[in-house]
This record gives structure tokens, C-alpha cells and sequence, in this order.
């Protein structure tokens, strides 16, 4: 309950486009869809499946969770990416500036100008 009541209070602050389109469409064809929903209306004969109806609440919650881990894999590894982009255009430039500067090192050395 105190879970679902923090989803309704996260609601209020979620963007325009996961208030439109919060999840990513259903990969199931019309058919298996409307199988899926005829089973969830039915009543369950098993106490496990009793029990689970309990948590058709919680789907909503653990599409969102997955969706934020899965973002937050995507932008750890974006980080990742860029770091090392970074870090190459770090030595490039320190690679540009080594070169045009001017130290005891340039001017002893032989100069074709």
C-alpha cells in the first residue's frame, strides 16, 4: 500500500511524454492479448494464482522500475562512452598544445626556418 500510494505521489511529477505513452507497446498480437485478458478475469483455482491476483496492482510499479534500470544501464554506459571520448580528446589536445608550444627542448633543436 505505502508503495502504491508513492506511485500515485511520483504521478504528479512524471514527464508529458510517460503521462502519454509511459511504457513501450505490448509485443503480443491481438489474439494472445485477448487470451491474456480472458485468463486474468477468470477466477484462479490454484492458491498461488489467488495470491497473485493480489499483485495485479504491482504491475503497474515493477513496469516502471524495469524501465528506470534499464535507463539507468543505458546512461551508465552512455557515461562510459563519453569518458573515454573525453579522455581521447584530452590527449589530442594535449598532443596539439605539446606541439605548438615553444621550450628549451623546440629551440635546441635543429630549426628549417
Amino acid at each position: 500500500e505505502h508503495i502504491l500510494r508513492l506511485a500515485e505521489m511520483c504521478r504528479k511529477l512524471e514527464a508529458e511524454e510517460e503521462k502519454v505513452l509511459p511504457f513501450y507497446p505490448c509485443s503480443l498480437g491481438e489474439q494472445e492479448q485477448r487470451d491474456a485478458e480472458q485468463l486474468l478475469q477468470e477466477t484462479p483455482a490454484e492458491p498461488l494464482a489467488q495470491a497473485l491476483r493480489d499483485y495485479v496492482a504491482m504491475e503497474r510499479f515493477w513496469q516502471r522500475f524495469n524501465k528506470a534500470k534499464l535507463e539507468e544501464l543505458a546512461l551508465a554506459r552512455e557515461k562510459a562512452a563519453l569518458s573515454l571520448r573525453n579522455g581521447r580528446l584530452r590527449q589530442l589536445l594535449r598532443q596539439y598544445l605539446q606541439g605548438i608550444s615553444v621550450s628549451d627542448e623546440v629551440l635546441r633543436e635543429p630549426n628549417a626556418l
